[in-house]
């Protein structure tokens, strides 16, 4: 049985350290549910499993018991080549993702060959009720629109977004942050009439300001923007 051989695979694998480490910087996701698996090694273990004819009986097998059984599913639908697979498989699993890490790891390569199909997915996801459907989705914005395919609609779309969830907010800020490395011109405005929630707007600036990508210059003018 998969499940089975999943368990007792992630087990052989297990770091106690690294569990304890994993799960202070999770801290939605109870203690107990950690197993202690490094990264790598899951991803090697998705590679595998995916070729497995009984993987879609682990797929369907949901909610997952361990965070690291949530981070193989999330590894595996990343390498799904198959674009309408991919959604149908990852709008299954969005709701049961109950973690940052889970929801910011899982990066499907097949996006990056279906852009304008992918934009009608991400408006539902970042409509959603679920906090980390709508980081997934606001991630997705961040990840394939912020270069040659950007439009001044996708961050008029996050500046949208109102909620009170911690996890959905940060991302918001790292989505700004990151829009203002990439795209400044287009992205100031939204910090200058201050079109974001005020902790989120200074938490984008923040973020702004430790990048690299930004200048001096920039770094400046943006913290005289900070609302206090």
């Amino acid at each position: 049985m998969i499940k089975t051989d999943i368990e007792k695979v992630l087990f052989e694998l297990q770091d106690e350290k690294y569990r304890d480490f994993q799960s202070a910087l999770t801290p939605t996701v109870n203690k107990t549910e950690f197993i202690g698996v490094r990264t790598p090694e899951l991803r090697s273990c998705a590679k595998e499993l995916k070729k497995r004819e009984d993987i879609n009986e682990f797929l369907e097998d949901l909610p997952h018991r361990y965070f690291e059984e949530n981070q193989l599913h999330a590894f595996i639908i990343s390498e799904i080549k198959n674009f309408d697979e991919c959604i149908k498989e990852l709008n299954l699993f969005l709701p049961y993702v109950d973690n940052w890490a889970t929801c910011d790891q899982m990066s499907p390569k097949v996006f990056k060959k279906h852009k304008e199909e992918l934009l009608k997915y991400i408006d539902d996801w970042i409509k959603s009720e679920e906090t980390y459907t709508i980081r997934f989705g606001i991630k997705m914005l961040m990840s394939h629109f912020l270069d040659e395919d950007f439009n001044p609609v996708y961050p008029e779309k996050v500046s949208e977004i109102r909620s009170g969830e911690y996890y959905v907010n940060m991302m918001i800020a790292w989505y700004f942050a990151t829009a203002l490395a990439k795209q400044y011109e287009s992205i100031l405005p939204f910090i200058e009439n201050k079109k974001l929630e005020t902790r989120t707007h200074n938490k984008a600036i923040q973020k702004a300001v430790e990048s690299r990508r930004i200048t001096p210059g920039q770094k400046e003018y943006l913290k005289s923007l900070k609302i206090k």
